[in-house]
């Protein structure tokens, strides 16, 4: 509608129905949606696109746009067009109907301007002495264009070959329910446990950040073999769990910064099941981070990594939005057909937002692989909670009906592994992966016992006794012999070395010296400990521990790492001589405040000199001379003109203003003939004084 707008020019509302091809009350009611955008305007001369818009309208077909120009000024009346173009020859009418097809200009070549049609040789001549192309002028100098009205006749009074107001359909088929809803309400499930399982991964240990604060490419294949995923998806769910607040950096204890679950994580996690995945679910709705493209090279042909910020598309938020809301009006049971669906929602999307960049194909497409993953949809359709949350309603209460009840126990097997029987309550689940590994997913979870893992249970704090005590209560099956047999095993060897912190040790030959010394209260502040009869460890950096031990009255020695005694002067340190400031040097500063003054001085008089020879601008209807001269070529008028020339003489010129570009004015002489070549000429618009329209 804007596009035929650009083209008709100063128009109404009725020609604009006549020549868009809709139906009237979609142009009505589109017309309506551009005045209150701003986008037209309702002068006395008619309804015409606001200044600007014209040479917004780039691109082809496919962003809006119907290639043809705007109407002439002096445009010819479209019955006395048709039988002209009806009777050109074959070869002329396929040039013309190339050159509308292909943007409405064209090169004139070896083409003669100015003859009469029956002296013509060419069709291009042909065409041009019938003025169905006219020269581009100072807008496009050195072309041929197919006026708008021309352009017009050739389509049959349309800007467009196709109506406007027909949405393309989206292609579909029909789903077993009960296959989408289980596709769907298993991914959703999924994705929570994988997100926790990875956030208590990275809880304990803390995957490494790179500089720009992204995720390297080997934490990113170690995350994706842990989770037994694609590193797509490895990559999906740490994008997802850093904007839904889950995940945060920080520096570790060598002040180096790691990726590590923050404290929103422990409230999510007590969440219900439900409760969880819509935290997700949001999150991944409204971010505008790209995962699919982890791993691809950018424009500097180094790979993306994830959690950088520069992966990221603004897009991306509008095209999810857009593509579950096209998948909603599908009916009750239907998702994308095959093969056919995915373009056909593409195709859908971009007559809804005709001028959305080319990278739209592929936001659509990680938007619908991306809603799978997450569980929004299932076998290409929309889950129930995943309706709820398109419409921007609580999908928990839709997803917890259709999850299973949690259950309270699991059911541990003589070949030490347990089977949950369905999905676990969060904290028995959480304790259980403290001390068993899960083997396998699905309807029923299957943990195995491992030496690994009891081990790792009893890493934790967890002693021999609270773990056999633990199983009893979760097992609805008694602890079989081989589990009993496995733990006690595993507490036999459990601390047998234990490994502590010392920053220093003192040795002696005087077991009673360091007893002594051990014994002293003023040695309290040391952290000593004796771990042999005449060996002391402390806590306390060497280069402290020397001075303190002098002050206590005893005289150490430092030992090497040899074990030779290190004495001698120790070499007095030194730091780098700070540069010169200019604070510190009054003559330099003085100088550099003087440069200062001198160049601001010099800029001012420089300026106003500027103004006392720029010429003056008289004032104008509209606010000044650029006011005055866009307000004439928006309403096609003509005004006459004040302007100054190179020997410095003032004239006046009647002109038909055309364009203001660059600081200069083109505009069409109005006394000169309609076919004087020279009749268009330039001004430049700082020699012109003053601008007053022509009634």
């Amino acid at each position: 509608m804007l596009d035929a707008l650009v083209v008709a020019g100063q128009t109404t509302e009725s020609e604009l129905i006549s020549i868009v091809w809709a139906d009237p009350s979609f142009v009505a009611a589109t017309i309506t949606r551009l005045l209150d955008l701003a986008l037209a305007w309702e002068s006395p001369e008619g309804l015409r696109p606001l200044t600007g818009v014209a040479d917004s309208m780039l691109g082809g077909g496919e962003a809006g746009v119907s290639g043809l120009r705007p109407r002439s000024p002096g445009r010819r009346d479209p019955v006395a067009l048709e039988p002209v173009v009806a009777a050109l020859p074959p070869e002329a009418r396929a040039l013309l109907d190339h050159v509308v097809a292909n943007g409405g200009t064209a090169k004139p070549g070896t083409a003669r301007i100015g003859l009469r049609p029956e002296d013509t040789e060419t069709p291009a001549e042909l065409l041009i002495a019938h003025r169905l192309l006219l020269p581009g002028g100072s807008l496009q100098p050195g072309l041929l264009m197919v006026p708008g009205e021309v352009g017009l006749v050739l389509r049959n009074g349309r800007t467009t070959t196709t109506p406007i107001d027909e949405p393309p359909p989206v292609a579909a088929e029909a789903r077993s329910p009960r296959l989408a809803q289980g596709a769907a309400v298993g991914a959703a499930t999924d994705v929570v446990r994988r997100m926790e399982t990875l956030l208590e991964w990275w809880g304990v240990r803390p995957a490494a950040a790179l500089r720009t604060t992204g995720l390297g490419v080997r934490e990113l294949k170690a995350t994706a073999t842990y989770l037994q995923v694609s590193d797509t998806v490895a990559a999906l769910l740490v994008e997802v769990a850093a904007e839904a607040g889950l995940l945060g950096t920080r520096a570790d204890s060598d002040g180096n910064p790691v990726w590590v679950p923050t404290e929103q994580f422990d409230l999510w996690r007590e969440l219900p099941t439900a409760e969880k995945w819509s935290v997700i679910a949001r999150a991944w709705l409204t971010s505008a981070r790209l995962p699919s493209l982890v791993g691809e090279r950018g424009p500097d042909q180094k790979p993306w990594n994830a959690l950088t910020p520069e992966l990221s598309a603004s897009g991306m938020p509008e095209a999810k939005a857009m593509a579950l809301a096209a998948l909603a009006e599908l009916p009750e049971g239907h998702g994308l057909a095959a093969g056919t669906g995915l373009p056909s929602l593409v195709a859908r999307l971009a007559w809804e937002r005709p001028r959305r960049p080319r990278t739209r194909p592929d936001l659509v497409a990680w938007a619908i692989t991306e809603a799978a993953v997450i569980g929004v949809t299932g076998a290409d359709v929309l889950a129930p909670f995943g309706r709820a949350l398109v419409t921007g309603d609580d999908p928990a209460p839709e997803l917890a009906a259709l999850l299973p009840p949690p259950v309270d126990h699991v059911l541990i097997q003589a070949d030490l592994t347990a089977v949950a029987p369905g999905p676990l309550e969060p904290d028995l689940a959480r304790r259980l992966n403290q001390v068993a590994d899960i083997e396998s997913h699905g309807a029923a979870t299957v943990y195995r016992f491992t030496p690994d893992s009891v081990r790792r249970g009893l890493d934790v704090g967890w002693t021999g006794a609270e773990l056999q005590a633990f199983l009893l209560a979760a097992s609805r099956t008694p602890v079989p012999q081989p589990l009993s047999y496995l733990i006690d095993d595993v507490v036999r060897s459990f601390g047998r070395l234990r490994v502590g912190v010392a920053s220093s040790f003192i040795r002696s030959e005087d077991e009673a010296a360091l007893a002594g010394l051990i014994g002293d209260p003023r040695a309290v502040g040391l952290g000593l400990q004796r771990i042999a009869p005449t060996v002391l460890v402390s806590n306390v950096p060497i280069d402290v521990l020397l001075p303190r031990l002098r002050d206590l009255g005893v005289a150490p020695v430092v030992e090497g790492p040899d074990g030779v005694v290190r004495v001698g002067a120790a070499e007095p340190l030194r730091a780098r001589s700070p540069r010169t400031r200019d604070s510190a040097d009054p003559a330099r500063a003085a100088a550099r405040q003087s440069a200062h003054v001198v160049t601001a001085v010099s800029n001012l008089r420089e300026g106003d000199a500027a103004a006392r020879n720029r010429p003056a601008s008289a004032s104008a209807p509209g606010g000044g001379v650029l006011s005055a001269l866009r307000e004439a070529i928006e309403r096609r008028g003509v005004v006459l003109i004040g302007f100054t020339d190179n020997q410095g003489v003032v004239s006046e010129r009647a002109v038909a203003p055309l364009a203001v570009e660059g600081g200069r004015l083109t505009a069409r002489d109005q006394d000169a003939e309609a076919d004087d070549p020279d009749a268009e000429r330039t001004y430049a618009v700082h020699r012109i004084s003053r601008v007053v329209p022509v009634a």
